[in-house]
């Protein structure tokens, strides 16, 4: 399991994140939900050591992660798919996903067939430069770099932003399936309601840094929920 406990983050003199609580347990789908501007990303770079917290913690499987370098939480089995993609542009598919090695043993510096199995377009684009994808193509291929360090939890950042609907429907069916079949859990920071209502075993939803609600999917239909997340 992941957790969040009372964490609090700054960029310089303004606050992001405000006692944030949360957790993200293993073999579940846990959606994190917010307008704009609210934290969620702030949350991720947190929880992957993109920017340390000023208090609070972060844990996983019982081990502190509080001052590990990125790619050490890396190591111990967190897979970050960032906002915007951050492939690189220059480089081949196949080199965008052997890029993934980094944390894993040699043993294990491979490309799974699985990969290919829940994004076949990647396979058939091996040579072609990541720049020369579709957005729909990149976001695929970001969630496959992810899942060659072999993670054991899954963090997304908005992966259907400017997603065309069709792929939309490719990264879902892909995120249940990892649940259903590795057990890993899986945390999705999204906009997208329909798509977190589809998919979440649990949401937060946050506002102005702070989580203003939790509960079931379901709960996400409630007057308290949407009054939180309308523009």
């Amino acid at each position: 399991m992941l957790t969040v406990e009372k964490a609090n983050l700054h960029y310089g003199a303004a606050q992001a994140l405000r006692g944030i609580s949360l957790a993200a347990e293993m073999g579940k789908i846990t959606c994190v939900l917010g307008r704009n501007g609210v934290g969620k990303s702030s949350l991720l770079r947190a929880i992957t050591g993109q920017h340390p917290l000023s208090a609070g913690t972060v844990t996983f499987n019982d081990v502190k992660l509080d001052g590990m370098a990125p790619y050490n939480r890396a190591k111990h089995g967190i897979g970050y798919v960032p906002q915007g993609r951050e492939i690189f542009p220059l480089l081949s598919v196949k080199e965008n996903l052997e890029s993934g090695y980094a944390p894993v043993k040699r043993s294990e510096r491979f490309i799974p067939n699985e990969i290919f199995s829940l994004f076949p377009v990647l396979q058939s684009m091996l040579g072609r430069r990541g720049g020369d994808l579709s957005g729909g193509q990149q976001q695929q291929l970001a969630i496959g770099r992810a899942l060659v360090t072999r993670p054991k939890i899954l963090v997304l950042d908005e992966p259907t932003e400017g997603i065309q609907p069709s792929i939309i429907k490719d990264i879902g069916r892909a995120i249940k399936y990892l649940r259903d079949s590795t057990g890993m859990a899986i945390l999705l920071v999204e906009q997208y309601l329909d798509f977190c209502r589809e998919l979440a075993d649990h949401v937060y939803i946050m506002d102005r840094g702070e989580i203003v609600h939790q509960g079931a999917a379901e709960t996400l239909d409630t007057q308290e929920a949407r009054r939180h997340l309308t523009v």
